[in-house]
């Protein structure tokens, strides 16, 4: 009678076992399932130079402004003679390859990774105009 009891038992346990394990397989897959999305620099890139030219303004705005709207770490500001002047000497070519490839403080590109070397140029030409 002990035996009957016990092996009853267990195959309840055994048989309560696998549905939970069924009904958890859903409950698992959404668990385990991806909580983002790998960002590929030459992917956006790509992608933002298929959306076309940017205004040198939206490039300014969107990613030049944080340095260049206060001046940080020596950054020129926008319509700034004096701080853009000495910079303006060694010619266009070379500040905006200097905004490519980064000088001093400023990494490449500045903040915009996802920039065309012509928005780059764009939100220069932008920061100088008027001078």
């Amino acid at each position: 009678m002990k035996m009957k009891t016990i092996i009853a038992l267990l195959a309840g346990v055994f048989v309560s076992a696998v549905v939970v394990a069924q009904d958890n397989n859903e409950d698992i897959a959404k668990r385990i399932m991806p909580v983002g999305k790998v960002h590929v620099a030459g992917a956006q890139a790509a992608a933002a130079a298929d959306a076309g030219p940017r205004s040198g303004s939206d490039v300014y705005n969107a990613s030049c402004v944080a340095c260049h709207g206060a001046g940080v770490l020596g950054a020129p500001k926008k319509g700034d003679a004096a701080g853009w002047g000495p910079r303006l000497e060694a010619g266009f070519d070379t500040v905006w390859q200097n905004a490519l490839n980064g000088k001093g403080a400023m990494p490449p590109r500045g903040t915009c990774g996802n920039c065309s070397d012509d928005d780059i140029k764009a939100a220069i030409e932008f920061m100088i105009e008027g001078l």
